[in-house]
């Protein structure tokens, strides 16, 4: 028997995130996804906006079909 898994290549946020630390965040999200780890990539607060900055996943678990992300956060695009 399979086990659903989707591969993401960017954070996609929905205003759920939470911070743990100045510039470390953590996020929770349904389903078991995958992503790269200590590889730059975007942060959306949905998949159609801007990017907001860019991080680098630092922890990945997958736990009762949820997937939790710990990421800190290594540039912020302003909007000045």
């Amino acid at each position: 028997m399979g086990m659903p898994l989707e591969l993401n290549t960017m954070i996609v946020t929905k205003g759920n995130e939470k911070r743990i630390e100045e510039n470390l965040f953590v996020l929770e999200k349904e389903g078991y996804r995958l992503y790269p780890i200590e590889i730059p990539i975007e942060v959306r607060k949905t998949i159609e906006s801007d990017t907001s900055g860019t991080a680098l996943i630092k922890k990945v678990e997958w736990q009762h079909n949820r997937t939790t992300l710990t990421y800190q956060l290594v540039s912020l695009n302003s909007t000045n």
